[in-house]
């Protein structure tokens, strides 16, 4: 795949605008604009508001934790004055700190919702494993020095493939208004000293995945077996789980939309991973209420004529 391509300098582009955003976490508490501390969302708006000499508020497609990374968080938003693909990239890049990065900007209806369209999200979560510590992947890889058993913790994280309630893996503030998730898949698999766990569902619980790994974690340790994740989800009681595994290894990898939006195909991050080759949306969605009822939704809406959502 071509990852060089020219942006247009002249035509301007007209309505709302969908946008992909990478970042390193790291300095960050999470994606969602704060008062009290620094945010992804913070500083991508007061970029995007250099551009466009007008304050501009956006839409992401899911919140990540604090210290968690992203290469592709899909936004969107209403620009109150119309510039360039080239200014809304390399113009809002220029006015970006080092550690965020707008990789590509659309054109999208005034109906999208880099929320509500989405379909799907994607996630990886990269442990290193070896006995030293890490020196060039410290700030986006989880060390753990003792061997992981990564056949068993594939086997192990199948019990939570599909529709469940997943209390024993969210968060004790979370605030969303039902454990119930959809996971498509995840898989774990060993790319030399590299374990890496790939999930993808609807949505998640507030520190979900890296609960999932924590647990994980301890069945590749061998100090449980396999069917220690249906156990814990039977549990229903994130108090007698397992630890959380830090942020510093989980990067949100992919938005999935209505092929209908035709956002840009990209290989799925970190770049670390980029010899799998993968591109975003290759894994197949499940037939499933959610993701029926969201294209639906995009049918209707697209019979009305695009009434905007914000």
């Amino acid at each position: 795949m071509n990852q060089i391509y020219h942006l247009d300098e002249h035509q301007p582009l007209p309505g709302r605008l969908a946008m992909g955003v990478e970042y390193d976490g790291s300095a960050y508490c999470g994606f969602q604009r704060l008062t009290h501390a620094a945010s992804v969302q913070a500083s991508l708006e007061k970029a995007l508001a250099h551009i466009a000499n007008a304050p501009v508020r956006v839409k992401a497609s899911g919140r990540t934790d604090t210290g968690v990374h992203a290469t592709r968080q899909v936004v969107h938003f209403d620009p109150p004055t119309a510039r360039s693909e080239k200014a809304w990239v390399f113009g809002v890049n220029a006015k970006l700190p080092r550690d965020i990065a707008v990789r590509w900007v659309k054109a999208v209806p005034d109906s999208f919702h880099s929320r509500f369209d989405a379909l799907g999200r994607r996630y990886r979560y990269i442990l290193l494993n070896q006995m030293s510590r890490p020196v060039l992947e410290r700030a986006n890889v989880t060390w753990c020095r003792d061997h992981l058993n990564a056949e068993a913790m594939h086997i192990a994280a199948q019990a939570l493939v599909g529709e469940h309630d997943f209390t024993s893996f969210r968060a004790a503030g979370c605030q969303s208004r039902t454990p119930w998730r959809h996971l498509h898949f995840i898989d774990v698999k060993r790319h030399g000293p590299l374990v890496v766990v790939d999930v993808q569902g609807n949505a998640f619980l507030h520190h979900m995945i890296r609960n999932i790994v924590g647990a994980l974690v301890t069945v590749g340790r061998e100090e449980q077996g396999t069917d220690y994740l249906v156990r814990l989800l039977a549990l229903k009681d994130r108090r007698q789980a397992d630890v959380t595994a830090p942020g510093c290894g989980l990067h949100f990898v992919d938005s999935l939309y209505d092929e209908r939006f035709d956002l840009p195909k990209e290989l799925l991050g970190p770049n670390l991973l980029a010899f799998l080759g993968e591109e975003t949306g290759a894994r197949g969605l499940p037939d499933c209420p959610l993701v029926t009822s969201r294209r639906d939704r995009s049918t209707v809406e697209r019979a009305k004529g695009g009434a905007r959502v914000i």
